[in-house]
Formats: C-alpha cells, structure tokens, sequence
C-alpha cells in the first residue's frame, strides 16, 4: 500500500492522513494480539501455549 507516501496539499488533511496511518497501525497490532490470543484459547493449556501467556 502506497497511500503513507501519497502528500495531501493542506495541513487539514495531512494531520488526518497521519492520523488515519496511525489507526491502521494500532489497528493491525490489535488484531494480531487478538488472533493470538483467540489461538492460544483454542490450543490445548499444555507445552509451549502455556508458557507464553504467563507473559501476559
């Protein structure tokens, strides 16, 4: 995706545009630790599934 190199021509719309990368970002890293999680949920509590939500 090429849009966080896209420059838009007021300050208005660059603030939002900055604003916008930062939710897809925490957006994605959400859903990534959500995924986890879900996984971890379903995995059987014994081996290595166990040990990493101690972490937590």
């Amino acid at each position: 995706m090429g849009m966080e190199s896209k420059k838009a021509p007021s300050g208005k719309a660059k603030s939002a545009q900055s604003r916008e990368d930062r939710l897809k970002a925490a957006l994605k890293a959400n859903m990534g630790r959500r995924k986890a999680q879900a996984k971890a949920r379903s995995a059987p509590p014994e081996g290595q599934e166990a040990k990493s939500q101690d972490k937590g």
